[in-house]
């Protein structure tokens, strides 16, 4: 082949190469260009949708109105007999122009708050995209911020600030208004109509009126790091509050003073030496209605909490009449409790507490006490609070109430105590460290014992009975356990609020209906409006069961009857204790008798309490409490303090059985319980409850067949020998296997003995009355009786003296006279002292049976005292 045929093979192999990788270019070029290009459509599909969205949501959106802007109205809440006990809102409100604000407020308001606020139209579209992508990702809630200071003003004029109103379809409207808002005022204006809006924590709203209230002084007159403190503030006032958390609201402040001095406000130098200020420092007292309003605090918070949560109104600004449900004198009862030493001997300060009092027959909350010894308002609520162990006051509800519920089992139903570990391997104690055996549910209740209450948990009640039980009454299983859901040692314990446990104890108290804890019965609108708040009353669990829970509480109250006892107040209830993990005592070096939560919860026919005494930081020295100072009972202090204030006067009676429970007599020990058999001794016989038609039938034969009289009782008297002579037939039981054993009198002389005769020795003269009774199966039967006559022995006459002497006789005529002499039989008559013998089995039960009682009494005295530590967690 040629040179010029190679160069044209070669060159057509080039060219063809070429012309595939001038291809594969185009091809890739088309294909990042269809990309592009469906990205652009999806992204201006996107833009179109979104905008249609936001015209629609946009049309739908209320007008804001100057009154919006600039007035407000305050809110009345009245007491359970309808009096005025706190107006909210516009009263506390101060409006300052803009010139009276200095400029380091307004710097300090943007830097915190809004940094684009002096260029943005009224939105942030970085922030809302955030938003809706927040929106997206948490399946319609809106999670993140984007909220420029046009829009919280938006929000706060207009709209709900409730988290649950958070909406899509609300950010946009807020939205819309604000890019209305900028178009007719100047910035100027909407910075100075926040500052005179937002809320400032307790009562106090504005800035301005915020001044006067803590520092005590103009608008005007703040300092920067008083004007970092409240520009801080606005996020979360009452959480920011320097009189309520003093180390949050330093934090707060020294960051916005960081961000400021980033932003070129304020230098380097003017920052450090505003942090080096105490967060106290210009602080002045509390006013006297700051002081008033203490004592209600914690069912304020409750209040308005709810009213915003039913009805997204709010109370400082709306001009509502709330119809709370408060008893002020409860109220001011439990805080007197709670803050004075002339009931309850606190050991320090800093010990809190958490007080709820709830109407068991309505479900309406009667009085709160979050805390004792605190300064502010609209304070930490402890008894909402749900960070703290419940201890065995859960015992009732996961585990003996379904057990009732679902299983019907009796109070007397037998349960075993002894050495056992968690289904995982986790070992187990009971508050004392000893095991006592075969009990009954009472006893295991009553003594709160951990084992045989985790065991009946484990092994006998149904899980998913057990969390249908709890969430009828009202307690989120979901936050029971750190797993989520009923786990095994919420047998023994729990998570659960304060405010939760009084309401569910109230079913037990009421018959078994629940109703949801409310706070507000109901609200009226500016413009006449009622809202009734009332919740929906629902059973929760049968007659029965709520029945004989109370039934065996109420043995806990008698337990405790010195330190929770009222006299003519029939009640019931539970002690709770906690314990510190293992990890925890050696980490921190705590006392092994150490507890850091103690509860009591207890209720009558009319209230049900509940009452948790611990500390905040409960690991620090002392913050403890133990049975060596007392403190581990001064939950049963407090509630026997309360309760006997609010039971006076009141028609207190005792729980009346309903017809679906039977009480019942039955041999204790019997498993499954038994019926007492006719020798089953009364120290052996308990009462117990049954839900009707589960009542046993099966009579006991522990103590086996019914006992009779012996038979074959005679006594004879040998004058010869001075004895009596004793005997009868031998008694046969049924049960070979048991013993009997013969109890004779003589004369009130009783001698127990295994043989069928007797001889008494030497007795007296005179009448001798004989019984004879068979003993066996720890029980004594009827008697049979005798009598036997002892003669008088006869008295020897004395030889009379002589002085004639006898002649001898012959030897033979005495051989004559021995030969002569015959026998002579005794006389007959000689005999007549001892009568022929009788026999007599004449039936003498009821005699007897008081004889057999006393024979018993020395059986040993179920221990009724029991001192219920009720220390249940390891």
């Amino acid at each position: 082949m040629s040179d010029n045929n190679m160069s044209r093979i070669k060159n057509k192999q080039n060219n063809q190469q070429k012309k595939k990788k001038n291809n594969k270019g185009k091809k890739k070029k088309a294909w990042f260009k269809r990309i592009f290009l469906t990205l652009i459509g999806l992204f201006l599909l996107a833009l179109v949708a979104g905008g249609s969205l936001f015209a629609y949501y946009a049309s739908s959106t209320p007008e804001l109105t100057e009154e919006d802007l600039l007035g407000s109205f305050s809110s009345d809440l009245l007491d359970s007999n309808g009096d005025v006990f706190y107006t909210l809102g516009a009263e506390t409100r101060d409006f300052a122009e803009a010139d009276e604000y200095p400029e380091v407020m307004k710097e300090a308001m943007t830097a915190i708050e809004d940094q684009n606020f002096y260029n943005h139209f009224g939105i942030d579209p970085i922030g809302i995209g955030r938003a809706a992508f927040g929106y997206v990702t948490n399946l319609g809630e809106i999670s993140g911020g984007g909220s420029t200071i046009t829009q919280q003003l938006v929000k706060l004029a207009v709209f709900s600030t409730a988290r649950s109103d958070q909406t899509l379809k609300r950010k946009a409207q807020e939205a819309w208004l604000a890019i209305k808002l900028e178009r007719q005022l100047s910035k100027e204006q909407i910075l100075t109509l926040y500052m005179n809006k937002i809320p400032m924590a307790g009562n106090v709203y504005g800035i301005s009126t915020a001044s006067e209230e803590y520092y005590g002084k103009p608008v005007e007159e703040l300092e920067l790091h008083e004007a970092a403190l409240f520009a801080g503030m606005a996020q979360a006032p009452n959480r920011y509050n320097p009189y309520v958390n003093p180390e949050e609201a330093l934090n707060r402040r020294n960051v916005v003073l960081n961000v400021m001095r980033d932003n070129g406000d304020i230098t380097a130098e003017e920052a450090e030496t505003a942090k080096a200020i105490p967060i106290e420092e210009g602080l002045v007292e509390r006013s006297d209605s700051s002081l008033n309003s203490q004592m209600f605090d914690s069912y304020l918070v409750e209040v308005l909490e709810e009213v915003e949560e039913k009805t997204g109104l709010n109370p400082a600004t709306a001009g509502l009449t709330i119809q709370t449900n408060i008893d002020m004198d409860a109220q001011q009862a439990a805080f007197d409790i709670a803050n004075s030493e002339e009931y309850v001997n606190f050991p320090d300060d800093e010990l809190q507490t958490a007080i709820s009092l709830v109407d068991v027959n309505t479900g309406q909350v009667k009085a709160l006490v979050g805390g004792r010894k605190q300064e502010g308002q609209l304070l930490t609520n402890r008894t909402t609070n749900t960070d703290r162990q419940t201890g065995s006051t859960i015992k009732p509800l996961t585990t003996y109430g379904p057990a009732i519920e679902y299983n019907k089992f009796s109070t007397y139903h037998q349960l075993v105590d002894e050495e056992w570990s968690y289904p995982d391997g986790t070992s187990l104690r009971n508050y004392d460290g000893n095991y006592v055996g075969q009990l009954s549910m009472r006893e295991a209740l009553v003594d709160s014992r951990n084992v045989p209450t985790a065991r009946l948990f484990a092994e006998e009640v149904d899980r998913a009975d057990a969390t249908e039980f709890v969430e009828n009454l009202g307690l989120d299983t979901s936050l029971m356990s750190k797993e989520g859901g009923l786990v095994d040692s919420n047998a023994i314990s729990g998570t659960a609020s304060p405010l939760q446990m009084a309401s569910a104890y109230s079913a037990f108290a009421n018959g078994g209906n629940y109703t949801e804890p409310y706070t507000v019965s109901k609200v009226t609108t500016q413009d006449g409006q009622e809202i009734d708040l009332t919740p929906e009353t629902n059973q929760a669990m049968s007659d029965y069961t709520a029945y004989m829970i109370t039934d065996m509480l109420k043995d806990v109250a008698t337990n405790y009857n010195s330190s929770v006892g009222i006299p003519g107040v029939p009640q019931a209830g539970k002690t709770g204790t906690t314990n510190y993990t293992s990890v925890e005592i050696e980490e921190h070096n705590l006392p092994s008798y150490a507890v850091p939560d103690s509860w009591y919860i207890g209720y009558t026919s009319n209230y049900s309490l509940s009452v948790w005494t611990g500390y905040d930081k409960k690991y620090e020295e002392g913050h403890w409490l133990s049975n060596n100072d007392g403190t581990r009972q001064l939950p049963r202090d407090i509630y026997q303090a309360l309760m006997s204030q609010v039971s006076e006067g009141l028609d207190n009676s005792d729980w009346t059985k309903p017809s679906s429970v039977s009480e019942v007599s039955v041999e204790d020990g019997s498993d499954p319980a038994q019926l007492p058999g006719p020798n089953t001794p009364e120290s052996e016989i308990v009462t117990e409850l049954f839900v009707a038609g589960t009542e046993p039938s099966e009579i006991s034969t522990t103590y086996g067949e019914d006992l009779t009289a012996p038979t074959g009782l005679s006594a004879q008297f040998d004058e010869e020998s001075n004895e009596i002579a004793i005997n009868w037939d031998e008694y046969t039981l049924e049960n070979e296997d048991e013993d009997v054993t013969y109890l004779l009198s003589v004369n009130g002389e009783e001698i127990s003995l295994a043989e069928t005769e007797y001889t008494v020795s030497e007795p007296d003269s005179g009448n001798v009355q004989i019984s004879l009774s068979v003993q066996a199966y720890g029980n004594t039967g009827p008697a049979a009786t005798t009598s036997v006559t002892v003669p008088e022995p006869e008295e020897e006459e004395p030889e009379e003296e002589s002085d004639v002497v006898p002649e001898e006789p012959a030897e033979e005529e005495e051989e004559n006279s021995d030969e002569d002499v015959e026998d002579t039989p005794d006389d007959p008559e000689e005999n007549s002292d001892n009568p022929s013998e009788s026999e007599d089995t004449e039936d003498n039960n009821s005699n007897n049976n008081e004889s057999n009682n006393d024979d018993n009494s020395s059986n040993p005295p179920s221990d009724d005292s029991n001192t219920n530590t009720d220390q249940d967690e390891e």
